[in-house]
């Protein structure tokens, strides 16, 4: 018999869900940290559960079908090493869900802690954010945001991956944003509108390292490289976001970049920079601000 069958109860399949995913030693890095989490998040899905309410269920016992389910997806994640947002196809930032698949890599990114209230000091009336960039859309969920944060901003968001563009398409729509939110396709600024000036840029885009990115976890091997890939030093997109920063924020504009762990790199090659590294919730000298008059 399989031993599968002795599982009967959803604490069951929890605790047979962890106990493999440790086992397996799995990655962690797309939404959750820890196996418990993630193998709760999968079930709570996979079931059409409350995951906030997932103790009221505990001992429910499962239906074969529901069984046949849950083994199908924990398998994947085990033995494919698939993201759980992948297999689940829907992506978290805060309150705000996304769907997602392989032509993006999954949302995460320390600037969607700032907004808005981290940026208040820039902009302590948000109406008076008129113009807003997003560069690296991906799934377009920071543009999202910021059509959320600042009320009164009509945002571009560029993307080099026609791939990617329509899955942001998707969401913008999801958000009944398709009036505020602007999709370009475009390497870094090369295709934005002539003379157009912002506000507000912010960008998370690829950062990892060449010397990183041979050594991935493969949960990250899912994800398309081109969203991840920065160049030798990691700083490919930096280098071309403030080349052109200036000329593309309005006076008092600011620009808004995540760049990992790279801000000794960063620093280094722009000494006379008065960088202003921003601390989220979860991290510290990930973020740089920058101003239009501090070029």
């Amino acid at each position: 018999m399989d031993s599968l069958e002795e599982l009967l109860t959803l604490r069951d399949w929890l605790r047979w869900a962890v106990s493999r995913f440790n086992q397996a030693q799995l990655y962690f890095g797309h939404g959750s940290d820890k196996a418990f989490d993630e193998a709760a998040y999968l079930i709570a899905h996979t079931l059409a559960l409350p995951l906030e309410q997932l103790d009221a269920f505990l001992d429910a016992r499962l239906t074969q079908p529901e069984k046949s389910r849950l083994r199908e997806i924990l398998d994947r994640r085990v033995e494919e090493r698939i993201p759980a947002a992948y297999l689940t196809q829907e992506a978290w930032l805060g309150d705000f869900r996304f769907y997602i698949d392989e032509r993006v890599i999954v949302p995460r990114s320390f600037i969607a802690e700032l907004m808005p209230d981290g940026l208040s000091p820039y902009f302590p009336d948000r109406h008076n954010v008129k113009n807003a960039l997003d560069l690296c859309t991906g799934s377009g969920c920071l543009a999202i945001l910021l059509a959320e944060a600042y009320p009164g901003a009509e945002i571009d968001a560029v993307d080099i991956s026609p791939q990617a563009l329509a899955v942001a398409q998707r969401n913008i729509d999801d958000y009944h944003l398709s009036d505020r939110i602007t999709l370009i396709q475009s390497d870094y600024t090369d295709n934005l509108p002539g003379g157009k000036c912002y506000d507000l840029i912010i960008s998370n885009p690829p950062y990892v390292t060449d010397n990183a990115m041979q050594n991935l976890p493969r949960e990250y091997r899912h994800e398309p490289e081109l969203a991840l890939a920065g160049g030798a030093d990691g700083l490919d997109a930096v280098h071309h976001i403030l080349k052109n920063a200036h000329r593309l924020l309005r006076p008092h504009g600011i620009v808004v970049v995540e760049i990992g762990h790279n801000r000794a790199l960063v620093e280094a090659a722009y000494p006379d920079l008065p960088f202003v590294w921003l601390d989220t919730g979860s991290s510290e000298e990930s973020v740089f601000l920058l101003a239009r008059e501090d070029f």
